[in-house]
């Protein structure tokens, strides 16, 4: 993951290793010194309380962590007039993982947890910090919104195969041609999307001729969910012999229900969020 998230009107970048998102140090320091910002995180690294600060967090977080150079850095170097050690110099010596730094054209620079990145933020300035803080929630948000989207579209997958497996076993008749095959398999489809979308998935692409994918790629969350739903009580319809008019009807009146019955809960969670927090009563 390779993002920029826009804090109180500046560029933030953002950068994934590890499933860990890392924040950019070097783009927060752009703003005390926006032509040379690396020498804002080296005065930030002089400090001994940020080498406590970050050695402290290594030991919690890095099995891996070179203890011993640390000692050496925090009780022999840090402090003095003198001192003065890099990003990567820190990384080297240490063997860190808390802050890592990126060359190229691209998102080049110094990254770090955000554990760190806030700390540092609030270094430079408290007020851009809590806008940091705010801003990189929003971004967890959405990545989590779009994780839960594709759970549910590889669940529909899952279910998709039941749905076809049912299908090859009591609709598939062994003398069909594969031309003949591949049509009842679509056609079974498309009575989902019927059930579900109110169209066809060919009406679909008619009506959105410029949209990559189809229909079920552009599905929300609650729609994914009960399509799922609807291809398990299918493969159950089709073992039962229903045929497949009275099968579209009992669908389409499930997928209104369970619709239903989710942005139902959907709303009531979202008014429940937007209720003002009441402030807790002295004792």
């Amino acid at each position: 993951m390779n993002e920029k998230m826009i804090v109180n009107g500046m560029e933030v970048s953002v950068k994934g290793k590890n499933a860990v998102t890392y924040i950019s140090l070097t783009d927060i320091a752009k703003l005390k010194n926006p032509s040379d910002p690396r020498f804002v995180v080296k005065n930030w690294m002089r400090s001994k309380e940020t080498i406590a600060l970050l050695g402290l967090w290594e030991i919690l977080n890095n099995p891996n962590f070179n203890r011993v150079e640390f000692d050496s850095v925090s009780d022999k170097e840090a402090g003095y007039n003198a001192f003065s050690i890099s990003p990567s110099q820190w990384i080297e010596r240490t063997n860190a993982i808390g802050i890592i730094t990126s060359a190229g054209k691209y998102n080049s620079g110094t990254f770090a947890h955000p554990d760190l990145a806030f700390e540092f933020a609030s270094w430079v300035s408290v007020e851009f910090k809590l806008y940091l803080i705010k801003e990189f929630q929003r971004l967890k948000q959405v990545e989590q919104q779009a994780l839960e989207w594709s759970a549910r579209r590889e669940f529909a997958k899952i279910n998709y195969r039941i749905h076809t497996d049912a299908i090859k076993g009591n609709l598939i008749v062994p003398t069909l041609l594969h031309k003949q095959i591949s049509f009842v398999y679509a056609n079974e489809a498309d009575m989902l999307n019927v059930a579900l979308f109110g169209k066809t998935a060919s009406e679909w692409k008619t009506e959105n001729p410029a949209v990559k994918g189809n229909m079920r790629d552009y599905a929300s969350v609650e729609q994914l969910l009960v399509l799922a739903n609807l291809e398990s009580y299918n493969a159950i319809l089709i073992r039962q012999n229903i045929p497949q008019a009275e099968r579209i009807v009992l669908l389409n009146q499930t997928a209104a229900s369970q619709l239903d019955t989710l942005l139902t809960v959907k709303i009531g969670q979202e008014r429940l969020l937007a209720l003002p927090k009441r402030e807790e009563e002295e004792e």
